[in-house]
């Protein structure tokens, strides 16, 4: 099936993914993701998380959420991981967690205030330096201490490393069960999965909005591809594009007005912008060759595609106007079958796919140097999409047969994987930070 002629490369490209996924087995869209860690390096800012006080009233953990956000990070180990709690009412004392290999100390107590209604607070403290770093007072109801869980470590995140944390983003992926597709949201550690839409026929090429608030996707629920965009808060959506033939591969653009799409109206596939209401279509290639796969650059300036207009597909890119503003760029040129092309949120890198000898394996490109290195030694990677904060991207890959997510840092040292035990899982899209 990957041996293709030059006429399906827009079908391998846009749609192999349909394919694969009708190889997946059933599995429950209210199943929990397990996760697996590793090669996080040896270099961990070592961290105390105490037991929050009083957390036995809640029905979650909150203390858990944290420590296990901390591990994924890649840049923590937790020293304490047992049911001891510590006052977060005076001054630690610095020399003695010291003396127990923390460098920093997170401590917490759970308030309730009323029925199904908690005030959590949590303060974290510098030991090296021995000063506090503040804290927060956060109300909650008993249906969000995940969010709660999360927001805490985004915060130890911010003010030990001074970036800001992604464990309050979301995901969005779909799951195959029996004959049916679930699109599905889920946080970014896999867990708390919502349903967004559940079909018959297949769902693929998921996008986020940059406000976080739609995703645009392909279905097949007409039995041919249509670009829907969809309002998570409500379910609304609107049939973004129903051209005749293929409609495929939505992206949006960095200000959330416009969408790039892939249409095989007039023949060959090429590349379209649409403004998000459906209205203004204007087409941007305009070759005799196949043009998919459209990416906004972080900026807006430019749109990244693959094309097989030099023989294999390889990335190429343009004026986000249109390749006859400024004509077209190559971009790939270490490999010699690469598709898609993915950017970093502060533009610095690309990922993509390549095909290495039959293994189709992710990949990074800094833009700056063109230095590109394998991310993975993976045999069968897709859809590669970059955290908010540019430092890890979530791909669909295969393990023991099954198809999985996994994520990477850009630097390949850390690794996880995430899986629903006896499920297909793939068509991941990390979603936006959320203000």
């Amino acid at each position: 099936m990957l041996q293709f002629a030059k006429k399906n490369f827009s079908l391998v490209v846009s749609v192999l993914v349909v394919m694969l996924s009708m190889t997946g087995m059933s599995s429950s869209a209210l199943a929990q993701m397990n996760i697996e860690i590793t090669g996080v390096g040896q270099s961990l800012y070592p961290i105390a998380v105490m037991r929050f006080k009083d957390e036995n009233k809640l029905p979650t953990s909150v203390t858990d959420i944290i420590r296990q956000d901390l591990a994924r990070s890649g840049y923590f180990k937790n020293t304490e991981n047992g049911n001891a709690s510590e006052s977060d009412e005076g001054t630690p004392n610095y020399k003695s967690w010291a003396a127990r290999g923390a460098d920093a100390l997170v401590v917490g107590s759970i308030v309730q205030s009323s029925a199904g209604q908690f005030e959590i607070r949590y303060k974290l403290f510098d030991v090296r330096k021995s000063q506090s770093l503040g804290g927060l007072n956060l109300n909650s109801s008993t249906d969000n201490l995940r969010a709660v869980g999360h927001k805490i470590a985004d915060d130890i995140i911010l003010k030990l490393l001074g970036e800001r944390g992604i464990f309050s983003t979301r995901l969005s992926y779909v799951i195959k069960e029996g004959k049916r597709y679930r699109l599905v949201i889920s946080d970014a550690d896999g867990q708390n999965i919502r349903n967004a839409m559940s079909s018959g026929e297949p769902i693929i090429s998921p996008s986020w909005s940059p406000d976080g608030k739609k995703v645009a996707y392909v279905s097949f629920e007409d039995r041919k591809p249509v670009i829907y965009v969809h309002e998570l808060a409500t379910g609304r959506r609107i049939a973004l594009s129903n051209q005749k033939g293929n409609n495929s591969a939505p992206a949006w653009s960095p200000d959330g007005k416009k969408l790039a799409i892939s249409l095989s109206k007039d023949g060959n596939t090429q590349i379209y912008s649409i403004n998000a209401d459906g209205t203004g279509l204007q087409r941007l290639t305009r070759g005799y060759t196949i043009d998919t796969e459209p990416q906004y650059s972080a900026d807006g300036r430019f749109i990244y595609f693959t094309s097989d207009r030099g023989g294999n597909p390889q990335i190429y890119r343009m004026s986000s106007e249109g390749e006859q503003a400024e004509g077209t760029k190559r971009t790939t040129y270490k490999q010699g079958f690469v598709t898609s092309p993915r950017i970093s949120p502060d533009g610095k890198y690309l990922a993509y796919i390549a095909n290495i000898g039959g293994a189709f394996r992710l990949h990074i490109l800094n833009l700056a140097t063109g230095d590109a290195q394998a991310l993975t030694d993976g045999t069968s990677d897709e859809s590669p999409s970059f955290a908010a904060n540019g430092r890890y991207v979530l791909y669909s890959t295969k393990v023991g047969g099954k198809r999985v997510l996994a994520a990477v840092s850009v630097d390949g040292n850390s690794k996880q994987i995430l899986s629903i035990p006896g499920s297909d899982v793939r068509q991941p899209s990390w979603g936006p930070f959320m203000d």
